[in-house]
C-alpha cells in the first residue's frame, strides 16, 4: 500500500521526526513543559496563518487560542502519520475559518470591477501593459510583500479566502472546498477569478517597476 506524502517526508527528515515523536509522547503523558514547548515552537507560524485569514490581530490571537485548545483536546486522535506542524497548521486554518464565519456578515463589493474586460470576440478589451515573467518574480521580493498583501486584502472576502487557502496556505482544491463547505467547482471558479483580480491590481505596480 502506498504511503502518504507526509509519511514519506517524515522518513526523509528523521531528526525532526524523532523530535516530534518525543514531544508527542511527553504531551500525551500530560507534561506541562511539553505543552509550553509546543506553543513556543509552533505558535508563531500558527499565528501567521490565522492573521492571513482573519486580517485582525485580535481575532487572530483568539483563533490561535481556539486552535491550541482544539489540538490539546484532539491529541489522542492524532495518529502521528503526518508532521505535528502540518496537523497544527490545518487546525489553525479551521479555527480561523470558524472565527470568520462567526463574524457579522457584511455585504461585500462585487469582484467584477477588478476582473479583466473582454470584447465581443473574446479578446481583452483593455489588455494594459504586458506582465513579463520577470514581473512575477517581484512577488518574492521583500519590498513588494506589503503591496501584495494589500492587494490580496482588496479582494472580496469570499474570493480572498479561497486564494489564501490555495495559493498561500497550500491546500489542494478538495481540501479548500471541504474547509469552506463549498463544491470543488465553486472553489475553482473563485480561485480563477481571485487570481485574475489580483493580477489586475498588481499589474500597474509591476509595470512601473519594470519601466523604472
Amino acid at each position: 500500500m502506498a504511503r502518504s506524502a507526509d509519511a514519506r517526508r517524515l522518513d526523509s527528515e528523521s531528526p525532526r521526526a524523532g523530535e516530534d515523536a518525543a514531544l508527542l509522547a511527553r504531551l500525551r503523558a500530560g507534561d506541562d513543559a511539553a505543552f509550553a514547548e509546543l506553543v513556543r515552537r509552533e505558535g508563531g507560524r500558527m499565528l501567521a496563518v490565522t492573521r492571513r485569514i482573519l486580517r485582525s490581530d485580535e481575532d487572530a490571537q483568539d483563533a490561535l487560542q481556539d486552535a491550541f485548545l482544539a489540538a490539546f483536546r484532539h491529541l489522542p486522535e492524532f495518529a502521528g502519520d503526518a508532521r505535528l506542524s502540518t496537523w497544527l497548521h490545518r487546525i489553525a486554518i479551521n479555527a480561523a475559518l470558524m472565527r470568520l464565519r462567526s463574524r457579522k456578515r457584511r455585504r461585500e463589493d462585487p469582484i467584477e470591477p477588478l476582473l479583466p474586460r473582454f470584447d465581443t470576440d473574446g479578446h481583452f478589451s483593455d489588455p494594459g501593459p504586458a506582465w513579463r515573467p520577470d514581473g512575477e518574480a517581484l512577488l518574492d521580493r521583500k519590498e513588494t510583500a506589503s503591496l501584495v498583501r494589500a492587494c490580496i486584502d482588496r479582494l472580496p472576502e469570499s474570493h480572498r479566502t479561497v486564494l489564501v487557502l490555495r495559493d498561500i496556505e497550500g491546500l489542494d482544491t478538495a481540501e479548500a472546498a471541504a474547509a469552506l463547505g463549498l463544491g470543488i467547482d465553486a472553489v475553482k471558479m473563485r480561485l480563477h477569478r481571485a487570481r485574475q483580480a489580483l493580477r489586475s491590481l498588481l499589474e500597474p505596480h509591476f509595470h512601473d517597476a519594470q519601466a523604472g
